[in-house]
This record gives C-alpha cells, structure tokens and sequence, in this order.
C-alpha cells in the first residue's frame, strides 16, 4: 500500500499566508534562500500527521503575525481511497482538526493515520539536548504503529501532572498519592517495555544505514538507560514521596529514563564531529522510516530538510544512492543549493515536481 500527499492548502501558517501546491507522487524538490518559508511548508506538512509542529512552535506562533486564523489542509490518495485532513486554528480558540470533514474528539484518534518521518537541523537537539528530545524521539516512533503504547504514555503524563500539583501543594493525604502511584506503575511499565523493545529491535537497522552512508569502521550504538529496569515503579514513588514534596516534583519514573547515543562506545554528544553527527541523525531517521515502512500499512511520508549542510561529497553521494532504492514512497526535500536537487533528480527520478520558495510563496518550476 502507498500514501500520497496529493495537495497542500496553506492559509498564514508561519510566513506562508496562502499556497495551493499539488505534488508529485515519488520527488518534490524546494529550493530557496534561507529565511524564504521552505522548512515552514515541510513543518505544514508535519503538522498534519501529528497535530503539532516539528519545532515545538507553540499553535499561538504558527499563526501567521497579522492574521487571526490559520488552516492547513492536504488530501491524500490512500489505499485507494482519498483522505481529507483539515487542521484550522484561531488564537485564544482550541484548534479543530478533522478527517474527511469528521472532526475528532481527541487528537490523539489521529497520529498514525498518516506515518511520517523528518529530517531537519532542529534533530541536533537529539545529540546536544536533553533527555527529554531523546524520549520524545521514541515515544513517536512507537506512537505511530501502536495505540495502546500512546494511550499509556498519554495516561502516564496525565497521573504525573497530577502528582505533582499535589507535591508541589504539599498536600498529605496518602489515598492521593497511592491512587496516582499506581497508575504511574501500570502505565510506567508499558512505556519501559515499548521503549526497551523497541531500542532492541532499532540498533541492527540503524547500524546498517551508518555504515551504508559513512563507509567507516566506527560503531554506533544506543543504550536505553531507565531505572525501570531492577526497580518497581509503585513502591519507588511511595519510598520517595516525603523526598519528592521537598523538592516539588516526581523524581523517579520513565520520564527520568535516558537514550544514550554512542560513537565507538563514547557519548557522541562529547566526541562527534559535525559531519559524524550529521551522519548520525540521518542514519537514525531512515532507519526509523525503515522500522515504520516494515511494521505499518504503508511507507511513511519523508521529509528532507537541509539534508546535505555539514556533509562532505561521499556521503552526500551515499544518501543520493540511499534515497533512490525501492521502499522509498514520496519524498520532500528543501536545498538552498539548486545543484544538490538536480543531482538527486538526475540519479533518481523521472517523476518529480520541483518548486521555488521565495517570500513565502511556493511556485513550481520547469526543469
């Protein structure tokens, strides 16, 4: 089976405040300055698998500065059916989302629908940031392929809130506490699992992609670190409950756990190069998509951003060759450099569309 986005309608989503884009079912190739609203339309297109921005970019700031309603809407021809997404959002207003005009009751109804899978420079903050991007990158790998992982990680997150409003009142009642430590239990010990798992199953994939695109002896790895592993959950939230009101907030669970990226047994994040790192990323996203392509319905969406800053000629050479095997459905990619696009298109593809961004504006061109 195999998803296309068909077409994109934009209205004021960051500096894009108007676009009707129909695309090309394998290639769609944007080439722009920096600044121009490239990395803005792939982040549209993000938005409409996951409810949210890649960068984190709260819905108030999407909305573009002098306007008041923002609307992104893409059709998709999908297992042979079309499917209509429609996201609007207005300020001081909750945002609507709906599928085939159907609005739903929890946005969490919606992710896998539409798998999808980014590569962008904001995924240094895999390497250089904190914990929390490392588990964040997990939980939507598994979110995309398993409801019953995310109805436990939405839960979890749910209880401690929760408990922390109660640390952080000083509240004393004890049935409070028990009540939310079990659930922080049960619901904890489904994310370790998933999370645990998943790791186990990832390392081959993404050791093989390192390799194809670095050609070197140096050995990747990743290390899941959670104390979940030789410790209850429940009895350790109540062992440490009077420790947690002092501090004012739940300091043990899977939301403390770690994804330990390494570089010959060393943390990258210490001894990577930019080159190593960018390799990294790239290398872990497309084993990602490959997780995703083999456990669902359908190859995901990829999208490229920015893909070949910090790269030297081999392996930009190698991720051409990468992109152009079978498995691949359709593909975005942004480039300031319009030699990069047309040497992917030259290797790849005969059907492809290409666009210039400028301004805001997405126009196609001719080749």
């Amino acid at each position: 089976m195999e998803m296309v986005l068909e077409k994109l309608s934009v209205l004021n989503y960051k500096n894009i405040q108007q676009a009707e884009v129909s695309f090309s079912s394998k290639m769609n190739c944007f080439c722009g300055n920096n600044g121009m609203g490239k990395t803005n339309l792939l982040d549209a297109i993000y938005y409409l698998s996951f409810c949210k921005s890649h960068l984190h970019t709260p819905d108030s700031q999407i909305i573009h500065t002098s306007q008041d309603v923002c609307i992104v809407q893409g059709t998709y021809a999908y297992e042979g059916r079309e499917e209509e997404v429609f996201c609007a959002m207005r300020r001081r207003q909750r945002k609507v989302f709906k599928r085939n005009k159907k609005e739903y009751d929890k946005l969490s109804e919606h992710i896998g629908l539409l798998p999808l899978v980014m590569v962008s420079p904001a995924d240094a903050d895999l390497i250089r940031g904190g914990s929390d991007e490392r588990r964040r990158f997990l939980d939507l790998i598994i979110s995309q392929q398993d409801k019953s992982y995310l109805h436990a990680l939405i839960q979890y997150n749910k209880a401690l809130a929760q408990r922390n409003v109660l640390l952080k009142e000083q509240c004393a009642d004890a049935s409070l506490y028990e009540v939310l430590e079990m659930q922080l239990g049960m619901y904890g010990q489904i994310v370790y699992e998933g999370r645990k798992r998943l790791v186990e199953d990832f390392i081959p994939i993404f050791k093989t992609y390192y390799q194809r695109i670095c050609d070197s002896a140096e050995e990747v790895g990743l290390r899941y670190d959670s104390r979940l592993a030789e410790m209850d959950l429940t009895g350790a939230l109540a062992s440490n409950r009077e420790r947690d009101r002092i501090l004012g907030y739940t300091s043990v669970g899977v939301h403390k756990d770690e994804l330990e990226m390494t570089l010959d047994d060393c943390l990258i994040r210490r001894i990577g190069s930019q080159g190593q790192n960018k390799s990294y990323l790239i290398a872990l996203k497309l084993a990602q998509f490959a997780f995703l392509r083999e456990r669902g319905q359908t190859a995901p969406i990829l999208l490229l951003d920015d893909l070949f800053d910090k790269l030297d000629a081999n392996r930009v050479e190698q991720i051409i060759q990468l992109v152009r095997e079978e498995g691949f459905g359709q593909i975005f990619i942004t480039d300031t450099n319009r030699n990069h696009l047309d040497a992917i298109l030259a290797a790849t593809y005969r059907d492809y569309a290409l666009f210039r961004v400028e301004r805001g504006e997405v126009k196609r061109m001719e080749e």
